[in-house]
């Protein structure tokens, strides 16, 4: 992920390498000028003088280039990362997203994200701060490097503890990065299983101290024990660095040439650096936590690639003559019965113009069968075949957008999402009007004006945006179920005969027995089985007559 976000703002991002480089460097002229002059005539402090001035003024402007450069590079990679995994998503497999779950992709989208593109607000301070403890150890060295040596002790012995208190932390975020990813899941509980929760105060209760609160708590709990092993390991670096100090002022320094510029130089020195080497070590844990971020969202989207070609869009839309299911199978697991159900093998065909009816009991594979004609699933045996040729990984999304689908967990945006079109608004609003949404929305710019409407007219609001992408199939999978008894004559008894009239082939997931006969066709499942493909008692007294 961050060989990615570099990719993507290379040049900035060296930009701003070398403006925290040069603040570092003039943090360090800054400390050796204070040094020389303490000790310096009052020819020399007056030279010195506009030399400091100049280096400040260096520092101040290269700081403020390399915060204003990661600043941008931050909000540049959060936009980046954030569409980098829903471009992922949008293009990964319906199946494929489903087994993910929406919990990780939003804990990517927002939590994970959001972290690594926090490491890129540490970057100048860790730049900065290296060079500034890299160019203050060389200058160490030039003033004594017998003393030198022992300084580079006594940080080795700081880093070796701070090594293994990284490889124990570490540990502690990985877990709360996991564990992120189910909180949103819970998160999400909250407002999807609102009603729920209202009715039954035990479970309300159980959910919020038992379910939610444990994984808040393991959360914080992780984070807090991973962020306190490298507090607790820079505060034994500082003790470190203290004892180094008093060990030169009062042992280690002796009679030696410049003995005071030495001993201010030491002194002087690693005080400095302690400010330095703390935002160091205090940002390498955030480097850590955006790694740990990053390898949760490169397993994530690496879940979503998909096998299906990402193709450029046809400029004309495929025609649709016929299509046939040849023995199409697909295994899954049913939670009701606690084993893998297999629904088919399925031979089914559609013409233009005909309404299906697909009638089953509960957990027969009646949605599932939907999910696989319109491409949602690809099949794991047999074949389908649109105007007689086969569907695969090469061509299925191109496949896929002949149908217009109103499934009974659907989403409704809050536009229509269709290309420009002058005349969508007024198509829209004649067919809210036709079903007597016109009091409560509207369709304006290509927008609904509002979505604050109950299920049985937001599945109305659906309709209307499915009639309107003008597709030749469409698919209702149990529309009628929360419609109240004149809707659902408005839906079997006048949209169903006028989409057939217009030529369009119509698959209706449905219990209403008493509309079947309007149907050209009625496919029956049992048990995953294909049991019944016959014309409708409708149909064939119509023929007969």
């Amino acid at each position: 992920m961050l060989s990615f976000l570099i990719q993507q703002s290379r040049g900035r991002l060296l930009a701003a390498c070398v403006a925290s480089a040069l603040a570092g460097v003039c943090g360090v002229l800054l400390v050796a000028q204070i040094n020389t002059a303490l000790t310096a005539d009052g020819a020399a402090r007056s030279t010195l003088a506009w030399q400091f001035a100049a280096v400040a003024v260096g520092a101040m402007l290269s700081r403020m280039a390399a915060s204003v450069l990661f600043e941008h590079l931050r909000q540049s990679a959060n936009a980046d990362l954030r569409r980098h995994i829903a471009e992922r998503a949008n293009a990964a497999g319906f199946r494929q997203l489903e087994q993910v779950g929406a919990a990780r992709v939003q804990s990517a989208l927002a939590e994970h994200a959001a972290s690594v593109a926090q490491f890129f607000v540490s970057m100048p301070t860790i730049l900065t701060n290296a060079v500034i403890v890299v160019g203050c150890l060389v200058y160490l060295a030039l003033l004594s490097w017998q003393v030198f040596l022992i300084a580079i002790v006594v940080i080795g012995l700081g880093s070796v503890g701070y090594h293994l208190a990284h490889l124990r932390a570490i540990r502690h975020l990985n877990v709360a990065a996991r564990e992120q990813d189910q909180l949103f899941g819970h998160f999400r509980a909250i407002t999807d299983g609102a009603k729920e929760l209202r009715l039954n105060r035990r479970k309300r209760g159980a959910f919020t101290d038992e379910v939610l609160g444990e994984s808040i708590e393991t959360v914080r709990r992780e984070r807090a024990v991973g962020m306190s092993i490298f507090v607790a390991s820079t505060s034994w670096g500082h003790f470190l660095i203290y004892a180094f100090i008093g060990l030169v002022l009062f042992a280690l320094v002796g009679d030696v040439p410049e003995r005071t510029r030495v001993m201010t130089g030491f002194a002087l020195v690693f005080v400095y650096m302690v400010p330095p080497l703390e935002g160091l070590l205090v940002n390498i844990p955030h480097a850590n936590l955006a790694r740990s971020a990053s390898n949760r969202i490169e397993e994530i989207t690496k879940a979503l690639q998909s096998p299906e070609a990402t193709a450029p869009a046809a400029s004309t839309p495929t025609p649709f003559h016929q299509l046939s299911l040849q023995g199409v199978r697909h295994s899954y697991h049913h939670e009701q019965r606690n084993e893998v159900f297999t629904l088919g093998p399925i031979d089914l065909h559609f013409a233009p113009g005909e309404i299906v009816f697909l009638v089953g009991g509960n957990g027969s594979g009646k949605t599932t069968l939907a999910k696989l004609i319109t491409g949602l699933y690809a099949p794991e045996h047999g074949r389908i075949l649109l105007n007689g040729q086969p569907v695969d990984d090469g061509n299925r999304d191109q496949y896929r957008q002949i149908f217009s689908a109103v499934f009974s967990d659907f989403h409704l945006f809050d536009r229509l999402l269709e290309s420009a079109n002058p005349a969508l608004d007024a198509q829209g609003n004649g067919l809210i009007e036709r079903l007597h949404l016109q009091h409560k929305v509207q369709v304006k710019d290509g927008a609904f004006t509002t979505q604050a409407l109950s299920q049985g007219q937001r599945k109305r609001l659906a309709l209307v945006a499915a009639r309107l992408e003008d597709r030749p199939f469409l698919v209702f999978d149990e529309w009628a179920a929360d419609q109240d008894p004149a809707f659902k004559e408005v839906f079997y008894k006048e949209v169903l005969p006028e989409l057939r009239a217009q030529g369009k082939t119509v698959l209706v997931i449905s219990h209403d027995d008493r509309y079947f006969h309007l149907g050209d066709r009625l496919v029956r499942l049992e048990s995953g089985q294909l049991v019944a493909d016959a014309v409708t008692d409708g149909v064939a007294r119509a023929e007969a007559a």
